[in-house]
């Protein structure tokens, strides 16, 4: 935020303002690289006694999904370090098996620092070392903005309660809405709750649209999109209609042809790997072919 915004004050002749910022974000960042690595990942964060939470030096915690997704989306740590946060991310929380992402593990239980309520969850259960979906869902975005599209949408399946569905008997709540919250601790793992009432429910339509179907706005009068689909798709369509032009777009992305190419109501428009339309009123379609 500190970076978009000194651009801002800038633009309003507050250059001491853009200063600070700038300084701040640079001292933050320098605190990230010192007190915020730990090694293999990203910490949580620090007790007032100065005791490290998300350290591989605890006995509870040791890994937070926070840290390690919001490493890349801030875009302020060194690429290698983001990507290695990452690996971390999957290799201690992800959990196939059981469809989920796990906010933290080692979960809660005897920890001598006070972490606050999520203790008071039993090990496993919600926050505690089960699946926080917004937290699960950030983690799909950081996958796909560090470049692995196929793995992103590999996750984000495995999120929906569409899969979870396939398994009523250990999930236990609607298929058709999204779960707050995935247990992770036996008898129960898998089992979801806090349904109706989580604001993942935006978040995993965000990042499925934005993230991994490659669709978004620009500067308010362009849809930005972009040129590739996961490996297992053939093709995928999305219907916009511009609320303030009226413009009514269908949009087409499929895997066909030896050429790639992206057409505008039939005209070609320039390759890359993002293409831009701009918003106009009436009815227009979209095709990319991005080659068998």
């Amino acid at each position: 935020m500190l970076d978009a915004f000194a651009p801002v004050c800038e633009r309003r002749g507050e250059t001491d303002r853009a200063r600070r910022f700038r300084e701040r974000m640079a001292s933050l960042s320098a605190a990230l690289e010192t007190a915020g690595w730990d090694g293999d990942w990203y910490r949580r964060a620090y007790f007032d006694d100065g005791t490290p939470l998300g350290s591989a030096r605890n006995p509870e915690c040791r890994i937070d999904c926070l840290a390690q997704a919001w490493a890349t989306l801030s875009g302020a740590v060194p690429k290698d370090r983001a990507e290695q946060a990452l690996a971390a991310m999957e290799a201690h929380l992800v959990d196939e098996e059981a469809g989920m992402i796990r906010l933290l593990t080692p979960a809660f239980d005897t920890f001598p620092n006070d972490p606050g309520y999520i203790m008071g969850y039993i090990p496993g259960v919600r926050e505690n070392g089960g699946q926080y979906t917004h937290g699960a869902l950030w983690a799909v975005k950081a996958v796909a903005a560090s470049g692995r599209l196929d793995r992103a949408a590999s996750l984000l399946a495995m999120l929906s309660p569409v899969s979870h569905g396939q398994r009523p008997d250990i999930y236990q709540t609607e298929p058709y809405v999204v779960a707050a919250d995935v247990y992770g601790v036996a008898p129960h793992t898998g089992r979801g709750g806090w349904t109706w009432y989580t604001g993942s429910a935006g978040w995993m339509y965000r990042v499925a649209v934005e993230d991994v179907l490659g669709f978004g706005l620009e500067g308010g009068d362009t849809i930005r999109l972009r040129t590739a689909l996961p490996s297992a798709w053939d093709r995928a369509r999305i219907r916009y209609r511009d609320p303030r032009t009226g413009g009514t777009y269908d949009i087409l992305l499929e895997r066909a042809g030896s050429v790639p190419e992206a057409r505008l109501d039939g005209l070609a428009l320039p390759w890359g790997p993002e293409i831009r339309v701009p918003l106009a009123a009436g009815e227009h379609a979209v095709v990319i072919r991005v080659g068998a």
